[in-house]
């Protein structure tokens, strides 16, 4: 059979088609056949078959693996395809295969996947050999060997090995990875990396060992993360042995200096490989003493004035080679080997700068430098031997524009606004700076500000290139960013420091200076609390004149941006004159565009669009003002770029405070604005039709949406049969849900503001809208019909019942409220669950016991009526949102609970959830297995506990707010002392944590506490108990308190029963609720 599937595994690589389908499919069919997964390992295992087909067949065994080796695995289809036999022969052959002195890494790390895939479902229990084998091979096999077995090992502690599992191995596995490093380090870095070994297409070196190990060490540390949950105490006893003999590895690796940086034509020599290794090594050093600080803080601590100097040095000494690299020369950056490692000089310059912004945050370190800060008796950053003065030149030697950027920039404005307004994921050394000096602000305040001031100055006196003077610029745009967003300003001094270097660039000729200069007078008069006014409106007309005149697109796109800054900050009555030239300025810009490379810039639509919005902002009056081109302007570039999601939203967020605003001003000047819009917007729908456009015609019913919200009573006389004829068809039509919603919205809005002209508007075949709103509510409630696409039907009907009444609905609101009740059955999406109850909520505000009588005379499918809408009702209150939505759905509940209906009594609802005993992590494979269970209590009872923690919201105890309760307000409540424990976190770590632990790096989504703590979020979010976190609300608070003061009082619905059934804590809720 080896030589039948040898065949069609060739074939899979054919770069005609047919042939390459078929031979994938006969591959699929051979999955039952015994030998099959015998032959793909053998031919793996044969060094004499191409390795492109090697790999393949390792590739074609992982998907078999996954799919018929056991039923434990994600992928398994139903049926295990393998015997036992078969599966010992396949675990063996394959483990020699990853861990072999062959050199093939590509086919090695293929083979240690497929390893690992079997492991998470053998191991140990069928696999107990696999562990002793791997630490066996590592201290006795050659580099390749070891290096295979380091990686497959790397592979199991990944995705195999349980807490328990490794508990027991760790001091040994451990042990095995630190000999490696050891070893590997006296032959890799005393003796300039050794032997270089070459096989084939890949070069190994001693240095991959190295790294291989200290891989290995670092994902010990997801486990040992684990562990700790229930072995703290040994898990640190254990780390700390461990980290003694570690510690010293690293700070020697740290220290080792690299060998002088190789030529671009040195890149398959020895040296290349030499200074490659050592890169690699660093790297992975750095990531894994991140890895301990973000779990073991207190143990890195003593550490960091070690580390820190270490790699403050470092630093200081890769400054000639990425400048030489990647600022003066375009040599590649962000590169990996085959095993996914980095090896690059821009990603070490990268971690080493967060690993320092990291330690400048332990209390060690700290205490250090600010000793020497007291000690200095010259201003910050003046003092050319100061560590803040070294640390500014650090931060601007590693900011400078690279070679590469300089190209992408000037070719691709799109990428240079998408740098400057962080929607890049792209994260590189000049980021790190920024947030380097951000980080230093938080810290030492203002004199971070006037250290970089002063440091700068010594740039500007300078004849240096303009790279560094336009990096200083960049940082301290970074550093003001954060200023605006914690409300600090400059000082007058530092403010007029700066804006002299900011007036010397935007006189030069360099683009990126001149550029930078733009962006960072608006960032400068933004956080300058009106110091810099007397220069605020030469910067501003600097701008103007440069979206106008200034040749180079980036430059142009720089002024615009700054503009935004400028109308954020400046009096509003400097900008309202300014205000058309603005407007005009931005006009101009569009119209010189060429629309097709517009179309594909969405980060320069995106400014536009930003801009304009802030613009029309000062004064809105604009947008009804005879002649004003202002609103086609935001209609125009939003029609250009209807497809870009944030695009849209900032044109309807402006959109809604245009709306918002001229309908304040008065009728006539909604009945302007309606003139000025209903055109582009109705006309709009016909071209979205004619062109396919649904993006276009999406977001015409999103502003139609918002018109309609914020309409007038009674709306202009016109405005139905204007554009009802467009919302009918649309609604009958369309099954894109992002056009039905706010098209439904739009007819409920008009319903809610003249339900008299939209009752006797008719259409074309004579039909009413009373009749028209009604078959678009029978459409939208049909079971075919998306979830998503028919949320906003349930406000539709609510809207037409309260205001066509009984009279006008006749035997149609049986009907109407059947059809509801049916949908809710199959609802699923909590937006339309919400939306289909509050129909009910509504009539509940009304005549509570109208509603009770139907839906107990209602039977849906082989359920009653009663019994599925309260339970689905009651289950999904925890889910409302909106304010108004939220206190309607109380007021409701309240109005039930009040009947005392014993047919409400005898219903029986999901209640609280049953916590499993065990705390094991539950996998998503798990929970399908064992669904969350509930208890079942009656229908009173559920309302008084929703109703509790919707007061406990409502009053913002939720959220921490100072509560003034007092005991005794509820016969045997507790008093608030009995659940004091319940705010007590009672674990402040031993004061060992460094501060802001995760924001030097980011959200390690890794982590296994992340995890959890990601999941506790999801839970509170869309579990029991969701969507109750918010600021008080006095009306619903003081509506509730007035409820259980009145029940408790009157024993009404035999309130104390039920209170007595409820829980301590929430006794308690209620008890502080109340007193607030």
């Amino acid at each position: 059979m080896e030589d039948q599937v040898l065949h069609l595994l060739a074939e899979t690589q054919s770069a005609n088609e047919g042939p390459r389908k078929q031979g994938e499919t006969s591959l699929r069919d051979l999955y039952t056949h015994e030998a099959f997964p015998v032959s793909l390992c053998s031919i793996a295992s044969h060094t004499s078959v191409p390795p492109g087909l090697r790999q393949s067949a390792l590739l074609i065994l992982r998907t078999f693996v996954l799919t018929g080796w056991s039923s434990s695995l994600d992928g398994f289809k139903g049926t295990v395809l393998v015997n036992d036999s078969v599966k010992t022969q396949l675990r063996d052959v394959l483990l020699q295969i990853a861990t072999s002195s062959d050199d093939d890494r590509k086919v090695k790390s293929t083979a240690s996947y497929v390893v690992s895939k079997i492991a998470s479902a053998d191991f140990p229990d069928h696999w107990p050999t696999l562990l002793p084998t791997l630490l066996h091979t590592i201290p006795s096999g050659n580099a390749s060997q070891v290096h295979g077995a380091l990686k497959v090992l790397s592979d199991l502690v990944d995705d195999s090995l349980s807490d328990e599992q490794f508990f027991h191995v760790a001091r040994d596995l451990i042990k095995v990875v630190y000999d490696v490093a050891v070893e590997e380090s006296r032959k890799t870095i005393l003796r300039a990396l050794g032997e270089i070994y070459i096989a084939k297409r890949d070069i190994f070196t001693q240095a991959n060992l190295l790294l291989a190990a200290v891989s290995v060490f670092r994902s010990c540390f997801d486990i040992l993360e684990t562990v700790m949950e229930v072995h703290k105490a040994a898990v640190k006893g254990f780390v700390d042995e461990a980290l003694s003999a570690w510690f010293p590895f690293f700070i020697d690796v740290i220290r080792k200096p690299l060998p002088e940086t190789p030529k671009e034509d040195e890149e398959s020599t020895g040296a290349y490989e030499e200074w490659r290794g050592l890169v690699a090594l660093k790297i992975q050093s750095f990531k894994t003493l991140m890895r301990i600080r973000q779990i073991f803080p207190g143990l890195l601590s003593p550490q960091s004035p070690a580390l820190f100097s270490a790699t403050w040095q470092e630093l200081i000494s890769l400054q000639q080679p990425y400048h030489a690299l990647y600022i003066d020369d375009e040599r590649e950056g962000r590169l990996v080997d085959a095993d996914e490692l980095p090896y690059s000089l821009d990603f070490l310059v990268l971690e080493e700068l967060d690993f320092l912004q990291a330690c400048l945050r332990a209390p060690p370190v700290r205490k250090e430098l600010e000793a020497q800060l007291r000690s200095q008796s010259t201003p910050p950053g003046s003092d050319a031997n100061s560590w803040l003065t070294q640390l500014m030149q650090l931060s601007v030697a590693f900011a400078q524009i690279t070679k590469e950027e300089e190209g992408l920039w000037d070719l691709d404005v799109n990428i240079y606004l998408s740098e400057e307004t962080s929607v890049t994921a792209n994260y590189t050394p000049r980021t790190a700076c920024g947030d380097l000096l951000i980080k230093l602000g938080e810290w030492l305040n203002t004199m971070t500000a006037e250290g970089l001031m002063n440091y700068s100055k010594n740039i500007y006196d300078t004849s240096q290139s303009w790279k560094p003077k336009e990096a200083a610029l960049y940082v301290l745009n970074q550093l003001l960013s954060d200023y605006f967003d914690v409300h600090r300003s400059l000082s007058s001094e530092v403010a007029n420091g700066f804006g002299n270097f900011v007036r010397f660039a935007l006189e030069q000729e360099e683009v990126f200076l001149r550029a930078r200069g733009h962006l960072a007078a608006g960032s400068l008069v933004k956080t300058s609390d009106h110091a810099l006014d007397h220069m605020a409106s030469s910067f501003l007309d600097l701008s103007l004149k440069s979206i106008r005149e200034d040749p180079s697109a980036v430059v142009k796109a720089a002024a615009i941006r700054a503009l935004q800054d400028y109308l954020q900050s400046l009096p509003e009555a400097s900008m309202k004159p300014l205000q058309v030239p603005i407007i005009s300025a931005l006009s101009d810009f569009y119209a010189a565009q060429d629309p097709e490379d517009l179309a594909e810039s969405d980060d320069l639509m995106v400014t536009l669009v930003e801009t304009l919005r802030d613009a029309l902002w000062l004064d809105t009056s604009i947008c009804i003002a005879p002649g004003s081109g202002a609103l086609d302007l935001l209609f125009t570039l939003a029609s250009k770029a209807a497809n870009n999601f944030q695009l849209t939203m900032l044109v309807n967020e402006g959109f809604q405070d245009i709306a918002s605003h001229v309908a304040e001003l008065g009728n006539d000047a909604y009945i302007q604005l309606c003139e000025k819009v209903l055109p582009s917007l109705t006309g709009a729908f016909d071209v979205g039709a004619l062109t396919e456009e649904n993006a276009l015609t999406n977001l015409a019913a999103e502003l139609l949406s918002i018109l309609a919200e914020h309409g007038l009573e009674p709306l202009p006389q016109g405005f139905v049969g204007a554009v009802m004829p467009k919302l009918h068809r649309l609604l009958m039509t369309s099954t894109d849900g992002e056009l039905i919603r706010p098209a439904t919205e739009a007819v409920k809005y008009i319903l809610v503001h003249d339900h008299k002209q939209l009752f006797e508007w008719h259409d074309g075949s004579g039909k009413y809208g009373l009749e028209v709103c009604l078959m678009i509510i029978d459409r939208l409630l049909q079971p075919q019909m998306d979830d998503y696409a028919a949320a906003e039907v349930g406000g539709l009907a609510a809207e037409l019942v309260e205001k066509a009444g009984h009279e006008r609905l006749g035997p149609y609101l049986v009907q109407l409220l059947q059809a509801v009740a049916n949908r809710l059955a199959t609802a699923r999406q909590a937006s339309l669950i919400q939306s289909l109850i509050l129909v009910f909520a509504r009539l509940s505000l009304v005549s509570a016991k109208d509603v009770v009588d139907f839906l107990a005379s209602v039977q849906i499918g082989d359920s009653n009526g009663l019994q599925l809408v309260m339970s689905t009702w009651l289950e999904n209150s925890v889910h409302f949102a909106g304010y108004d939505e939220i206190r309607q759905n109380a007021i409701a509940l309240s109005k039930l609970y009040e009947l005392n209906d014993q047919r409400l009594t005898q219903t029986m609802v999901k209640g609280d959830l049953i916590v499993p005993e065990s705390d094991l992590i539950m996998t998503r494979s798990k929970a399908k297995k064992n669904p969350d269970q509930f208890t079942l209590i009656p229908f009173p009872l559920k309302v008084i506990k929703i109703l509790i923690d919707e007061l406990s919201s409502a009053s913002g105890l939720q959220r921490g707010f100072p509560s003034t309760a007092s005991p005794g307000m509820f016969p045997g409540a507790a008093g608030d002392n009995d659940n004091a424990d319940d705010f007590d976190d009672g674990d402040d770590d031993d004061g060992e944590d460094w501060e802001d632990l995760d924001d030097s790096t980011g959200l390690d989504l890794g982590s296994t506490t992340m995890k959890k703590a990601l999941m506790a979020w999801a839970d509170a979010e869309s579990g029991p108990g969701a969507g109750k976190e918010r600021v008080p609300d006095d009306e619903t608070q003081a509506f509730l308190v007035s409820f259980f003061k009145d029940v408790a009082q009157r024993g009404t619905g035999g309130f104390q029963g039920w209170y007595d059934a409820l829980s301590a804590e929430e006794k308690s809720k209620l008890e502080r609720g109340v007193a607030e």
